[in-house]
């Protein structure tokens, strides 16, 4: 399936080029689902069809559909409690029902996440849009699945033989039983949705795309995202400059700042300029109206690769795009067969290639928007 991650500054009209988007693509004969993160109904308003936690027909080969947080954040606790009952009644600990659960922090994104999975899975459509929240959170919420990943692997490591062995002894020291096999599953079965999530994130047939209304605030939002994007290994595909007003309107001074952001944007992407309608758009008509662009273009993956300078430099080179970096704001570390990246108030941290584990790190450079890493052959690691 080809999906199309659409996010963009609040109030740039992301959700409505998302559904102009699937309702262009669906009108080319493509089984198409539109997804949203929003809790009200902006992509229902814009489609002029309400939207709910079930899929709803818009057109013959149009879907949407808005998943509810918080009836799969009851759903998954109650199986938890379930689960957890032997446990949960040795501590003397009282269920909660269903009735008075409320979402946590994060229980909506890990919800939408689980959607996002399913839909990609799906076999009845050919392409999945997604409308993502605005594009702070929208990284915050690509960047959770390989971070929860490492949460998991770290507590709960796959490699559990010694702790079933040691369980009965230190249940007995202790004197509560330890956790059972069901915790160890559970941990099990997160990764392996999570791992699809990254799955479908790193689909070569997945891209992103950026919405802006072209301005010093978009301006500034876009090159947050780009940023934030290259540091997940990720590429917008196009940016779309929506709401451009025609030349010749009395706000001379507005448009001149739309044209400069233009410029300026079409010199880092594929900028496709949305005109602005004079009103917003409601229902297939007017998103029909809308010059978004098309969904048969793949992105080329991004690639972080590694130069073999060992004959001549005597190093290795990782080269890391982060387009609109600066040096001031970079800071990285080394943790083992990790390093930590931070840049421009994003922060990863990315396993190294198996050839740099045996290497030290030797210098850094960051060099026209891209992170020049050294790495020279530890003598007592690298094979003679």
């Amino acid at each position: 399936m080809r999906t199309i991650l659409i996010t963009g500054p609040g109030g740039s009209g992301r959700t409505t080029v998302a559904a102009a988007t699937a309702l262009r693509a669906a009108g080319e004969d493509t089984p198409t689902l539109v997804l949203s993160a929003d809790r009200a109904d902006t992509l229902g308003a814009a489609l002029g069809t309400a939207t709910g936690p079930e899929p709803t027909p818009v057109t013959d080969t149009l879907t949407a559909w808005r998943p509810d947080a918080a009836a799969r954040f009851r759903e998954d606790l109650t199986a938890f409690q379930t689960r957890a009952a032997n446990v949960l009644d040795l501590l003397g600990a009282s269920r909660l029902d269903a009735e008075e659960l409320t979402p946590l922090p994060g229980a909506e994104e890990l919800s939408f996440l689980r959607a996002l999975r399913d839909a990609a899975l799906s076999e009845r459509y050919e392409l999945l849009v997604v409308d993502l929240p605005p594009v702070s959170p929208a990284l915050a919420l690509l960047a959770l699945p390989e971070e929860l990943r490492r949460y998991l692997r770290r507590l709960l490591p796959p490699e559990r033989q010694a702790a079933r062995a040691l369980r009965p002894v230190l249940g007995r020291l202790a004197g509560v039983p330890m956790p059972a096999d069901w915790l160890y599953e559970t941990a099990a079965r997160w990764d392996v949705e999570l791992a699809a999530v990254e799955a479908v994130l790193a689909d070569r047939r997945t891209s992103v795309r950026l919405v802006a209304e072209p301005g010093p605030a978009g301006a500034d939002a876009v090159r947050t995202a780009r940023l934030g994007l290259a540091l997940r290994g990720l590429r917008a595909d196009t940016l779309v400059a929506n709401r451009v007003l025609p030349e010749g309107m009395p706000l001379h001074n507005l448009v001149a700042q739309q044209r400069k952001a233009l410029a300026e944007w079409g010199e880092a992407f594929d900028v496709t300029p949305v005109p602005h309608l004079g009103h917003d758009p409601r229902g297939t008509d007017d998103l029909a109206a809308l010059a978004v662009p098309g969904v048969n273009t793949v992105t080329a993956p991004v690639e972080w690769p590694v130069a073999d300078r060992i004959e001549a430099d005597g190093v290795l080179v990782w080269h890391i795009p982060l387009p609109g970096a600066i040096r001031d704001g970079l800071d990285l570390v080394r943790r083992g067969d990790e390093v930590v990246i931070t840049v421009g108030g994003f922060r990863r941290i990315v396993a190294l290639p198996s050839a740099l584990r045996r290497c030290t790190v030797a210098g850094a450079a960051l060099r026209d928007g891209e992170l020049r890493l050294r790495f020279a052959p530890d003598p007592d690691l690298w094979p003679r």
